[in-house]
């Protein structure tokens, strides 16, 4: 018996379209329309499909989005002045600046520019050290798109074993902290795990980001699991696929996101619910 397919493109246009009720409903008429920046570097064409996606997605909310497009020579320094002009901006709620950088530019110090109350990938330390403490913050958004799916499909998610393939900071180790917030027993394993698959077998919940393409097989789970694939891989011929071969697991997972259309919608409507998050916590502060 087949999984069943966790349909991310689905939930996420349910949850966007939310996003936009609300919008509508409450924000609008009291006059606060959420501000997003986003600032592209260079000319890499993955970078620039996933910005024209996010653009198009806060359009269709009603989140007024500008994006900055500057050469593959800019300095850091320049960036910084840009990052610093934004910071002040108070018609600017979230300001997301794409990765990867060109060499010439420290992401650590981009990601430490960025004001706290504008890092709508939830990437500054101040954000990381409030997820660690379980205190509100913006949250990275794919770990949060991954959360909201096990969510949306009642997922029991307390008591569960949850295994973490991948310790990135952008996915594995947020995924982590936010899993253990909800009470699961975290595994995190990485590559100098030993005996993978023994880790893998455990899993009640497995969230696979590690960047290696079909790593993780059937033979691999445990049955019925829930399985998010995190990854986006570029095979020779120039498909894409997941960090686990859809093929031979969806017979043995309980539920399964495909790649794509899984969790990739996710982060984007996860972008999006920061940018409003954002600009309803600081109007607040604003306010007399």
């Amino acid at each position: 018996m087949s999984a069943k397919l966790i349909e991310g493109t689905r939930i996420a246009q349910q949850l966007q379209a939310r996003l936009r009720e609300r919008l509508a409903r409450s924000l609008a008429p009291a006059g606060l329309v959420p501000g997003l920046a986003v600032v592209l570097v260079g000319e890499n064409p993955a970078s620039k499909i996933y910005v024209s996606r996010k653009v198009k997605a806060c359009g269709e909310v009603g989140i007024r989005s500008s994006l900055i497009e500057l050469p593959d020579s800019t300095s850091e320094s320049q960036l910084l002045d840009h990052i610093a002009r934004l910071n002040a901006d108070s018609a600017v709620h979230g300001i997301l600046v794409q990765l990867p950088l060109p060499k010439q530019i420290s992401v650590a110090k981009v990601q430490h520019a960025i004001r706290p109350d504008k890092d709508v990938d939830g990437f500054h330390p101040q954000n990381v050290g409030a997820l660690v403490t379980g205190e509100p913050s913006l949250q990275p958004c794919t770990p949060l798109g991954c959360l909201k799916l096990l969510e949306e499909e009642s997922i029991a998610i307390e008591g569960k074993h949850a295994v973490i393939v991948g310790r990135s900071n952008i996915v594995g180790k947020p995924m982590a902290l936010l899993l253990l917030q909800r009470s699961a027993t975290v595994t995190v394993c990485h590559s100098k795990t030993r005996d993978l698959a023994a880790m893998t077998r455990q899993a009640d919940i497995l969230v696979a980001a590690v960047g290696i393409p079909r790593l993780i097989t059937g033979a691999m789970l445990k049955s019925g699991a829930a399985v998010l694939d995190v990854g986006i891989n570029r095979l020779p011929d120039g498909k894409l696929c997941g960090d686990v071969d859809f093929d031979s697991a969806k017979e043995v997972a309980g539920l399964i996101t495909p790649v794509p259309g899984g969790v990739g919608p996710m982060t984007i409507a996860m972008l999006l619910h920061n940018t409003v998050l954002a600009a309803t916590r600081l109007s607040a502060l604003a306010a007399p």
